[in-house]
Order: structure tokens, then C-alpha cells, then sequence
């Protein structure tokens, strides 16, 4: 695989960090389980490391997805700083828990590079917040924000993951017509995108964005790391089976959408799902039948949860990467994408969580050519319906997060990525 910060599986097995052969060294165990004061910032801090130049890893299903980092001044120092608990691990110590991995359904995987994080973001502020940058922020994690010009450009080859959240790779502005149409705020939005698309020469603002769901496409295939929520999930998939089609009422672009566009959509260029249908009612807030919304809003908050799958650690290492959490129940959280129909899913896909009782995945992962993307349902894990116009949520109040603990996984996971063994 072409990008520095993975790895191979060694002919005799896996490439550990606490590798056998010399005396094992005193280093920080970040602990993830309850006990750990910041689990947010604690990924912060493993970042930090890495961006020092040193190496750490990352100890699957030991301890809710512990962290081992050299054991320096520095190191703790930050770690005091930003309120993380570390540990002090001897040698013996070390060695023992290699012993406990090598013993157990655990695994330890070297964390070698920080990764170049982008977000895709408009440049204006929408009414809306982002959990990934919340949490990026909060974390103290570096990033870059990009939009329209710079993915035509070529520029995401410049970042080894990237980030998409509440976007509208369609061209309908979200959806927001039937309720937001007379906003100052949706006006604007709907300017600067037609002004953008009219810039970098696109007559409709929905061809401008399928021409960039494709450039994404594009660098998840060339080996890029790809995380989308709420609705650039599915909307991301629409587009790409849209190419050539208009599916776009002339609420959104002034002409009619092609009566025959739900039979020519082409589900081969869909990277997550197949089979969908199209919502083409401008009223209706919903792009397809791929979103489950109407279904998690009936449960109610105090019924919406969903439940995170335990893979083998040895024979699994992304998924449960991914998965690294200190609870396998998670609370529930809407969206405009708030969960994904089951049987919509194309082959291959990887369920990481599911709603119990219910045919609808909540967090999904596939690859895709040399590179892989990993989706998940919902707005705001901490905001269970977060509206238009909502303040964001203080992570400083949330410091143990289950929900934002699976956004950060995703963020390291670049860091960190093997080669996958399917059970």
C-alpha cells in the first residue's frame, strides 16, 4: 500500500510495537478505560507524540484502546498540561502486557506518522456546527479546512484523511426549501454556491458538486482516508450515482428533474450503498430511502442507542480500530443522515455498529481501491437533535465521550492502518 504511515503483515505474524527481542523499556500507558480523566484529549496527546517524531501504539481491546508512549519529561509534561492521565509503565511491566496481548483477544499496532487532516468545509460558517472540527479542536489536533476550488485543484493529495459532515453533495442546499427558503442564511448559501459554480466554470451548482463527489472518489481510490456524517454520507453516494443525471427539482436550479433519473441511476459508482431511492419531493427533507431518520425519531432519546461490534483484534485490526470505545453501547444522536437501512448496503460493507432490534446500521466501513472510507450516522453524539441554529456543544463537558471517541479513532487511524484479515 502505497501511503508511509501503513504497514504490512510480517511474514512471521504481525509488526508489534512492543516487539520481542531486547529488554523491554519504561514507557506512559494512556489508559482509555473509565478511569482516564480526558479520554478526548488523550488522542490529542498520542497525536502530539507523533508529531515530535516519536513512536507509540495502540493497544486494541486492552483497557477501552489504550495508548504506550516513551516515557519522557516531555511527555509527561503535555500530558499534565492538556489533563490526560498517564501511567508510568516499567519494563516488567511492558512485558507483561505483551504477554496479556499475545494471550488474549488484543492486539498492538505501531503508531508511526501523524496524519495531514483536512476538513471539507464551506468558507463561510453555515448555521450549523461540525463534531469532527469540535473535536478536532478540542483535542488540539491540527487541520485543514478545504472546499470546492481546492479539491478541483488537486489539492487533497496534499492530506491522508478527510473529513466531510453536513454537506449536500446533491446540489438541493440541503434540503432546507420547505423551511429555510426565506432565510437570509439559505439565500446566502444558495449565492455563494451558484457564484462558486459559475467560477469554476459549472452552469448548476449539482454538477459543480458531483464533479467534486468524483475528485473525492478519486483520492479514496489513490489511497486516501475518507470519514463523512450526517448527511455527506448518503447525499455522497446519490451524486456519484446521479453523474449525467438530473435529479434536482427546479426549486434548486430553475428546470425539472429527469422523470426517468430514479431508472438511470447508476449504483456501480456508489461506493457504500446500492438500490436506493430517491426522495424527489423538494418539500421532503430526505434525499432517499438509504437514511432511517423517521425510524430512530419514534424510538425517542431515551430508547436510541446503538451497539458497537467486538472483532477479533488479531485477524481484524481496522474494524476494531475503529470500534475502540470504553462501552459497547453508545447513545444515540439524529441527523438529517441519522442511520443507514441494512439492506441498502452494498457487498463487502463492514458494519461497526448497529441499532439492536432494528435492520439499520449506525457506523459502516469499506474500502475502496488503495484507500478506505468509514461512515457514520448522525449530527452531534453529545446534541441528540441538534437544530439550525443551536449553539455547539462544549466538549469541555464531555471530556469522556463515547460517540466522539469513535470520530477520533478515525482521526488516528491513518497512523496506523494494516492490512486487513477477514475472519
Amino acid at each position: 500500500m502505497s501511503r508511509a504511515f501503513r504497514f504490512l503483515l510480517a511474514a512471521g505474524g504481525l509488526v508489534l510495537a512492543l516487539s520481542g527481542g531486547g529488554p523491554a523499556r519504561a514507557e506512559l500507558l494512556v489508559p482509555m478505560d473509565p478511569v482516564q480523566t480526558d479520554h478526548l484529549r488523550a488522542y490529542g496527546l498520542t497525536y502530539w507524540a507523533l508529531q515530535q517524531g516519536f513512536h507509540g501504539a495502540w493497544l486494541l481491546n486492552d483497557r477501552g484502546g489504550s495508548f504506550l508512549l516513551p516515557d519522557n519529561a516531555r511527555g509527561s509534561s503535555e500530558a499534565a498540561v492538556r489533563g490526560v492521565l498517564v501511567e508510568a509503565v516499567s519494563g516488567a511491566q511492558v512485558a507483561q502486557i505483551r504477554a496479556e496481548i499475545a494471550d488474549n483477544n488484543m492486539e498492538s499496532v505501531k503508531l508511526e506518522t501523524a496524519p495531514r487532516i483536512a476538513v471539507y468545509v464551506p468558507p463561510t460558517a453555515p448555521p450549523w456546527d461540525d463534531a469532527v472540527q469540535l473535536a478536532l479542536e478540542y483535542a488540539q489536533i491540527p487541520y485543514t479546512k478545504l472546499w470546492d476550488a481546492e479539491v478541483l485543484q488537486g489539492r487533497l493529495s496534499e492530506y491522508d484523511w478527510l473529513h466531510l459532515h453536513h454537506e449536500d453533495f446533491t446540489g438541493q442546499y440541503g434540503k432546507f426549501y420547505a423551511a429555510f427558503a426565506g432565510t437570509d442564511w439559505y439565500r446566502r448559501q444558495v449565492a455563494e454556491n451558484v457564484a462558486i459554480a459559475r467560477k469554476l466554470g459549472y452552469s448548476k451548482v449539482s454538477e459543480l458538486k458531483k464533479a467534486v463527489a468524483r475528485a473525492i472518489k478519486s483520492y479514496v481510490a489513490a489511497g486516501g482516508f475518507l470519514f463523512a456524517m450526517c448527511s455527506a454520507t448518503d447525499t455522497f453516494d446519490i451524486a456519484l450515482a446521479a453523474e449525467g443525471i438530473d435529479i434536482v427539482g427546479s426549486e434548486y436550479d430553475g428546470d425539472p428533474p429527469d422523470p426517468h433519473a430514479q431508472q438511470k441511476l447508476d449504483f456501480g459508482r456508489c461506493l457504500a450503498f446500492q438500490n436506493f431511492e430517491l426522495e424527489p419531493s423538494p418539500l421532503v427533507y430526505e434525499y432517499s430511502n438509504i437514511d432511517t431518520s423517521a425510524k430512530d425519531m419514534l424510538r425517542g432519546q431515551q430508547n436510541d442507542y446503538f451497539t458497537l461490534f467486538d472483532f477479533s483484534a488479531k485477524q481484524d485490526p481496522v474494524p476494531s480500530m475503529l470500534v475502540q470505545d470504553h462501552t459497547a453501547n453508545v447513545p444515540g444522536f439524529m441527523g438529517q443522515t441519522t442511520a443507514f437501512e441494512k439492506k441498502l448496503l452494498k457487498p463487502g460493507i463492514t458494519v461497526l455498529a448497529e441499532i439492536p432490534g432494528a435492520e439499520e446500521a449506525k457506523y459502516i466501513h469499506g474500502h475502496f481501491g488503495k484507500g478506505t472510507f468509514t461512515f457514520y450516522g448522525g449530527h452531534d453524539p453529545e446534541d441528540y437533535q441538534h437544530a439550525v441554529g443551536d449553539p455547539p456543544t462544549d466538549l469541555s463537558l464531555h471530556k469522556s465521550s463515547p460517540g466522539y471517541r469513535l470520530i477520533l479513532n478515525n482521526v488516528l487511524f491513518p497512523a496506523a492502518e494494516k492490512k486487513e484479515k477477514k475472519t
